[in-house]
């Protein structure tokens, strides 16, 4: 089953998407980029859904960080920041979407579940260029 990290420094949504999401993916939770920085060093995810304004660490600070270390783990963002530009420039930075405040549940469980397919077919994909590999070097070493 998929895993899902919700960080959120509002209780209230993070309990909500839990509630929307646990049928279908593992969830953990998170209240700060911090912790979520923790959960993400000892697990691996298949998406990070976080609020872009927390105290402490934003949820900028928390795209950068799993762009660097986790690249092939999609990150949406939710914010209450809604101009085109600013959303774009999310997308650019890396994230694989961006949700407006207030949200429909509807269009995060669509989000979600695009970002874990997309995951999947990444994980597919190096599998299949991995395999590629491995046959051309046992081609080359038979040889």
């Amino acid at each position: 089953m998929p895993r899902v990290l919700l960080v959120d420094d509002d209780e209230t949504i993070r309990d909500t998407l839990y509630e929307l999401l646990s049928e279908y993916y593992v969830c953990q939770t998170a209240e700060t980029a911090e912790k979520a920085f923790a959960r993400l060093e000892a697990d691996e995810y298949d998406v990070v859904l976080t609020d872009i304004s927390m105290p402490g660490l934003s949820g900028l600070e928390l795209l950068g960080h799993v762009r660097q270390k986790f690249p092939d783990t999609p990150v949406i963002i939710i914010s209450g920041i809604g101009d085109q530009e600013h959303a774009q420039g999310l997308i650019r930075l890396g994230a694989f979407d961006f949700l407006l405040k207030p949200f429909s549940l509807d269009v995060v469980e669509k989000s979600v579940r695009r970002a874990v397919e997309f995951r999947k077919r990444q994980a597919e994909e190096n599998e299949a260029s991995e395999n590629l590999t491995q046959a051309a070097d046992w081609k080359i070493v038979k040889s």
